[in-house]
Formats: C-alpha cells, structure tokens, sequence
C-alpha cells in the first residue's frame, strides 16, 4: 500500500483546519498516512500533500526532489500558481490521487553550491536601495556587464514568477533550458537570454561590491567574488490533475492571453 503524507505551513492560516479535512478523506478511504510541518519534513512516504501557498510547495518539492517523491500543492496562498487544487476541489482532488488518476512532471532546478532552486536565483547588490554592477559569463565566454538592480537566473518554472514580472518570456515547463533576465537594467540595449541548461552560468563581482542571492526568495546568502549557477543533478517530482494543463493555468490564474473585453 502507498504511504501517503500531509505536510503542512502552520503560519498560514486555515492551514490547520485544512489539515484536518484532508486527514479526514484520506481516513475515509482507509489511506495509510502520516501528518508533519513544513519545518519537520519526513521522507517515510511515497507521495506528500503540501498544505500552503507557493512559498511552501517550493520548499517541499526542494526536499523531496533528493528522494524521487512527487508533492501535490493544495493552495492557501494568493496565486498559488504551483498548487493544483483548492479547499473547494479537495476531495475530488484526493479521490484522483488515490485512483491513481493524476500525472507527473519532472521540473528542472537549478544548484549553486549547497544550493538548490526550482523557480530561480536573483542577485542584487548588499545595498538593495541601489543598482549594481554584474558581470556575466556564460560557459567561460564573457557576455556583458549590467548595471541593473540585479539578474534573475531562473528555471522554466520560475519563468512564470519574478522573472516574467522583470519582463522575461514565459517558458514552458519541459523546456530544456535557462533564463537570464536583469531587472530594471539602465540600458534600453539589456535583454533577457535564453540558454542551454547544460550552460554554466557565473555572475562576477565589480570592484567594491557585495552581493547577496537568494533561492526560491527563501535562502538568501552573500558573495563577494563570484556565484557559479548550473543545472541541478536532482529534479523537482510535481504531481499534477490531468484537467490542469500549463496553459489553463497561465489562462485561470495569470489572465494570459484574454482580451479585455471578455473580463467580466
């Protein structure tokens, strides 16, 4: 029998009671399951309901992707653009889990150092009131140097969060590859890149500046020298409804594409 778990943010709120109805789904149909935090991850499971917004399915699908374990996002947040189901849907939603009745989706991250990502990496000066200067090389070739209020190095699945509000494309999420978007760059000659994913990416440091990078927006960590950026060896494993394909959800949940005049 599969084991199943529940792994739930405890500061968001109704997270708890939430919780509470999806323990009593799964008892219905006699699932074997376990109950834990966001801040007490468990890897005794075989497929991980993540109670939250975006913020936490992020960090769950970061450490489940080590073991190959797929998560399922029910969304408390704002957008939830990564969650598939809601608290109106919750139970029809399990039942196609249980049934096996759901697909799969292996999302490519990113790694710098101990570092993993799955939406992106930004990096802006230690001074965030101020634009900086970036160096950036791309498999050893110099490209450019930006003075911009930093550069978003993000994943196909990120280019749908802070990278397109910076004006980078939308990605699907089986594209091979990276975006490299600056924000707000003091050029109108600055362009977000696309590369290979098997490209090794390096933001060098100007003279008399720090930075600091954040991953997901949730570790964050300082440099002075350089930051190297590549493909990660592991894969975020994202458990998806079979009705929720990538362009409903750009349609439903991001207004993509509708005309105005069809918004009512």
């Amino acid at each position: 029998m599969k084991k199943y778990a529940i792994c739930y943010n405890p500061n968001i709120e109704n997270s708890v009671s939430v919780m509470e109805k999806l323990k009593g789904i799964l008892q219905k149909y006699n699932a074997d399951f376990r109950v834990f935090s966001i801040d007490k991850l468990e890897t005794e499971c075989d497929f991980v309901f993540v109670i939250g917004g975006d913020g936490t399915i992020l960090k769950a699908a970061r450490f489940y992707s080590k073991f190959g374990i797929a998560v399922f996002g029910i969304n408390l947040g704002h957008l939830g653009f990564l969650s598939q189901a809601g608290t109106t849907n919750l139970e029809s939603a399990v039942n196609s889990i249980l049934n096996a009745d759901y697909k799969t989706e292996n999302r490519l991250m990113l790694e710098s150092g101990n570092y993993n990502a799955l939406n992106d990496f930004v990096i802006k000066g230690i001074i965030p009131s101020r634009a900086s200067s970036f160096k950036l090389e791309i498999n050893d070739k110099f490209v450019c140097e930006y003075y911009a209020d930093g550069i978003i190095i993000s994943t196909p699945t990120g280019s749908t969060a802070y990278g397109m509000a910076a004006g980078g494309p939308v990605l699907t999420p089986d594209t091979d590859a990276i975006i490299i978007v600056p924000i707000c760059p003091h050029t109108f000659s600055a362009r977000p890149i696309v590369v290979s994913s098997q490209s090794t990416i390096k933001i060098l440091s100007c003279p008399n500046q720090s930075y600091t990078v954040s991953a997901d927006g949730q570790e964050i960590f300082d440099f002075t020298k350089e930051i190297t950026i590549t493909k990660s060896k592991y894969y975020a494993k994202l458990a998806l409804l079979k009705e929720n394909d990538f362009y409903s959800v750009l349609r439903n949940k991001l207004q993509w594409g509708i005309s105005p005049v069809n918004q009512k």
